[in-house]
């Protein structure tokens, strides 16, 4: 069961509310160079990015957005830090969100400025907390904790509450999983406001997959979380294709192949893991929701994957094609990819 949280809309995406978990990513070109960035955008967007973040470090990239908001066709987020101005820049060029921290923003009469422009445009603001920037007072008096991170995210909600600003998402981000993940648990059954989960400086694609695997499952599989970004040191198509996979291994979400595959054993009669690698890559830019299978032999095979829309199994030097768990064609194992992509097509 999810837990029930608000509704807040970031263009015209719906994140809380007991809409699908959203999928985040953010560009890492510079956003002072519009061609390149929309180019990045797109990419994101092809791979199935439902909102992308951009870094507005100056008035440069505040003046980039006029050109890139109107084209990018996917909502977007402004991530600013202690310029106010730089957030009036970005949702004057037409940002549909905003990522502040009010406490590090400047004075009252700035962050009112904000609040008043992001509310008179429907405009939601993401308060981003991270547990490598927490302010020394709230370390002091809780060390780097789950309670830290709340107690923070905290202060800067009862900020905007006070401006009577409530179109709200939270994040309370940790390199640390175990940490990362009892904060979330935390805030969770303090407030209702929609939460952007994720470990940040998760890694490489290798081990940042791995970390953003285990700490975004375990919320998910609690319920925890409206919309994710995988954090990793890689390009950002890869965030994307891991927020899938994370969604569709938690049956949350559907799109593209779901490639159910065997570990090689004694009994494999085929290159399987040879056979399933060019399976996988053939078939990436597929984005009907699709469950193929690649096993290694046919004594269990087609019964383990009996689920998949259509699957191979190896034998000696020929192999099956099947599929729902039957079998429809026998074929020479050098033929099983070509038997198994012909199948594809007539779905």
């Amino acid at each position: 069961m999810r837990k029930k949280t608000r509704a807040v809309r970031i263009g015209d995406v719906t994140v809380g509310g007991g809409a699908p978990v959203v999928v985040q990513s953010m560009t890492n070109t510079d956003t002072r160079d519009p061609d390149t960035t929309l180019r990045q955008i797109a990419e994101l967007r092809d791979a199935g990015c439902e909102v992308v973040r951009l870094a507005v470090p100056d008035a440069e990239a505040a003046e980039a957005l006029k050109v890139i908001c109107p084209a990018a066709k996917v909502p977007l987020v402004a991530d600013i830090h202690y310029d106010y101005r730089l957030a009036l820049a970005a949702l004057d060029a037409g940002i549909n969100g905003l990522r502040i921290n009010p406490g590090n923003i400047g004075s009252k009469q700035k962050v009112r400025e904000i609040v008043a422009a992001a509310k008179e445009r429907g405009v939601p603001i993401r308060i981003g907390v991270n547990a490598g920037s927490l302010h020394k007072k709230v370390l002091e008096k809780y060390g780097l904790t789950p309670q830290a991170l709340v107690e923070s995210a905290k202060e800067h909600i009862y900020i905007l509450e006070a401006l009577n600003f409530n179109d709200i998402k939270v994040s309370l981000k940790a390199s640390d999983v175990p940490l990362m993940i009892e904060a979330y648990r935390l805030i969770s059954t303090q407030f209702d406001y929609p939460l952007h989960i994720g470990v940040t400086e998760a890694g490489t694609l290798r081990g940042g997959l791995v970390k953003s695997s285990v700490g975004l499952g375990i919320l998910l599989a609690e319920g925890i979380g409206d919309t994710i970004r995988v954090s990793l040191t890689a390009h950002p198509r890869y965030e994307v294709w891991a927020a899938w996979e994370i969604l569709k291994a938690l049956k949350l979400r559907r799109r593209g192949v779901e490639l159910i595959s065997c570990p090689t054993c004694g009994r494999t009669a085929i290159d399987v893991i040879s056979i399933a690698a060019e399976v996988e890559d053939k078939l990436q830019n597929i984005t009907k929701p699709l469950k193929v299978a690649v096993m290694g032999c046919v004594v269990n095979g087609p019964g383990e994957a009996r689920e998949a829309d259509v699957g191979i199994a190896g034998g000696k030097g020929v192999g099956l094609v099947f599929r729902k768990g039957k079998p429809v064609r026998r074929v020479p194992e050098g033929q099983l990819v070509t038997a198994l992509l012909e199948e594809i097509a007539k779905l």
